[in-house]
């Protein structure tokens, strides 16, 4: 499934989407992007045996790490590079192995230092977590 472009400008999205694919982090984690537009993101993750925690559920800490994921890029789609500096996450439901878990993210505000979004992590139509967070602006991207 080829990735979204929902508004952003074609070169932004061309370095945001290599960026995404080619970061370790989510290349260890699985994750694919789905779909950007200006303030929001949206990443997938199908989960597989590495995932798992010790009673055979995904570990929670995938779900945090996929939704600040798509904080942090719907932040990067506005051409800001941030970094967290607090979140929140609470966990409403469990991913199970083979899973399709989407987490998408949402700038509510964007001021001259900090950032607020929040985020929502899915299985199918089920909500399995949400969360906010705070950013710092580091810089504006160069890309």
């Amino acid at each position: 499934m080829d990735a979204v472009n929902a508004g952003l400008d074609e070169k932004l999205f061309a370095y945001l989407q290599e960026s995404i694919k080619e970061t370790a982090y989510y290349k260890l984690l699985g994750v694919k992007l789905q779909m950007l537009a200006p303030g929001y993101a949206e990443i997938r993750v199908v989960s597989n045996q590495e995932h798992t925690n010790p009673i055979g559920l995904i570990h929670g800490g995938l779900i945090m790490s996929i939704v600040d994921a798509a904080m942090g890029n719907a932040i990067r789609s506005l051409g800001i590079k941030g970094a967290t500096v607090d979140i929140s996450t609470s966990l409403t439901s469990a991913a199970r192995l083979g899973d399709t878990i989407v987490a998408r993210g949402k700038v509510l505000k964007a001021g001259k230092n900090l950032i607020f979004t929040e985020g929502q992590v899915y299985v199918g139509d089920k909500l399995i977590g949400d969360s906010k967070a705070t950013f710092y602006k580091i810089s504006d991207l160069n890309y």
